[in-house]
């Protein structure tokens, strides 16, 4: 009789443990620890929705690589961007070359991790509207040419967009007060085409990269609009990794992380869109001290103090 009552005490208890949240493990949890998701992010150099796409695949893949829950969190502007990667709303971050040396120095053990192959080598292109009457021309001192025009940059804090066009008509002698009226900030690359295009600003400097893919994708109206110079080379974009992530995925998590994208294949069907949206062959390592003349030049025009 003993005997039974202690067996059904066990069924009756069985349902119990069944239900126990601390006995089966979840998506983002690790036994009885839940895994915080890694957070990646992005300057907003381009349109929105285009954005989401790319870096919520890429997400996806560093998901199944890293075997952690990777989410992309978008922010309104450059400066939110560099802003949540200081807080530790963001741990991973695909930074401008004048974004990254700002969130670098205001988080001590910040890492640039990973570039793509076209980004030591970067370059900007000044377009202007064909009304202009402005032609196409090979010397930096042929900027001299703009004065008098209505001008626009990108975003305040882009490198491609803002900071090397200042530092290259400077260069040449012209100072944004040469310009007919203010000189404009249209806040991305896509929308200093646009502008262009229009007519609002005679000319724009922005991203040679998205130049070329919105080009090839027939979305820039090229009786309208015309390439006039393309800048000297330069570092530019980057992955830039929190150093909280130690703390939370082990001292060897921004290897981890930096050999994942040097993972990333064009032969591999899935990988190769990644690559294709992110404009990349392929990913390569970089480091802080290539940032150096980025540093000197944004700390000269007074974008970094």
């Amino acid at each position: 009789m003993k005997k039974l009552l202690v067996s059904g005490a066990l069924l009756l208890l069985l349902p119990l443990a069944a239900c126990s949240p601390s006995t089966s493990g979840t998506s983002g949890t690790t036994g009885t620890k839940e895994v915080k998701p890694l957070v990646t992010g992005a300057i907003p150099d381009q349109d929105p929705e285009k954005l989401q796409r790319q870096y919520t695949k890429l997400a996806s893949y560093l998901q199944k690589e890293l075997g952690v829950p990777v989410e992309y969190k978008p922010v309104t502007d450059y400066t939110a961007a560099v802003t949540a990667f200081k807080v530790g709303d963001l741990d991973l971050v695909w930074f401008g070359g004048l974004t990254g040396v700002q969130a670098r120095l205001q988080v001590p053990g910040a890492e640039a991790i990973a570039q793509r192959d076209v980004d030591e080598k970067f370059h900007s292109v000044f377009i202007t509207n064909k009304k202009s009457g402005l032609k196409p021309f090979k010397a930096n001192t042929d900027l001299k040419q703009l004065k008098g025009h209505t001008f626009t940059f990108g975003s305040e804090s882009s490198t491609s967009g803002r900071l090397m066009p200042q530092y290259f008509l400077q260069q040449a002698g012209v100072n944004l007060t040469d310009f007919k009226g203010q000189a404009g900030f249209s806040g991305d690359h896509d929308k200093t085409i646009k502008l262009v295009e229009a007519g609002t600003y005679e000319v724009g400097a922005l991203n040679e990269k998205v130049w070329q893919k919105r080009v090839k994708a027939k979305e820039v109206d090229l009786n309208k609009v015309e390439v006039l110079w393309r800048t000297p080379a330069y570092y530019d974009y980057h992955w830039v990794i929190n150093p909280q992530v130690k703390q939370r995925y082990g001292e060897d998590f921004a290897k981890k992380v930096q050999n994942a994208l040097f993972k990333l294949d064009p032969k591999v069907p899935e990988q190769k869109e990644i690559l294709d949206l992110l404009q990349a062959e392929k990913f390569i390592p970089t480091k802080n001290e290539n940032y150096a003349q980025i540093e000197k030049i944004g700390r000269e025009i007074g974008k970094i103090k």
